[in-house]
């Protein structure tokens, strides 16, 4: 049972970059689980570190091809735009049209601390950035114009006072 609950938008560890993780060892084995665990329970498919209220470079992400967990991940290359409607475990009830890049090579060490890289495109390359846009403070509502930012916060925000 995952022990962690997903923080919500406006908390301020969402807006902060993440420290590099230094060492893995039981604790962030232990993190990455449960955030694994926590992101299934709650139907997502990718999670990163400060959204469950730790600022370290630790996401995980599974799109329907297995769990891929990654510490201090970043995006190489990039390629080709896409443009398609995300939501966001930290603004539960809304979405936006984002624009991303449709191809990314993403690279990063597994929890045995070996170097990994990968070269996603669709879903993948979008879960990544996505996630990696958590580590630096950036939401989905940063990448989009303020009228939809906007919109989209005052939709969320009546979504929250009716909870």
């Amino acid at each position: 049972m995952p022990k962690f609950e997903v923080i919500r938008y406006p908390h301020s560890i969402l807006r902060k970059s993440c420290s590099l993780v230094e060492r893995i060892d039981e604790d962030v084995v232990r993190i990455a689980r449960e955030m694994a665990e926590t992101m299934y329970r709650d139907q997502g498919v990718g999670l990163a570190a400060p959204q469950v209220g730790i600022s370290k470079q630790l996401i995980v992400v599974d799109v329907g091809e297995g769990l891929i967990t990654l510490i201090n991940p970043e995006i190489t290359i990039v390629e080709g735009k896409d443009k398609m409607e995300e939501g966001c475990l930290c603004l539960p009830g809304i979405t936006v049209d984002v624009e991303r890049n449709a191809c990314a090579q993403v690279k990063g060490v597994d929890l045995d601390g070996k170097p990994v890289s990968f070269d996603a495109e669709g879903m993948l390359a979008r879960c990544f950035q996505h996630e990696i846009d958590h580590l630096s403070g950036k939401l989905i509502i940063d990448r989009v114009s303020k009228i939809k930012r906007d919109l989209a916060l005052k939709q969320y925000k009546k979504l929250t006072e009716t909870e």
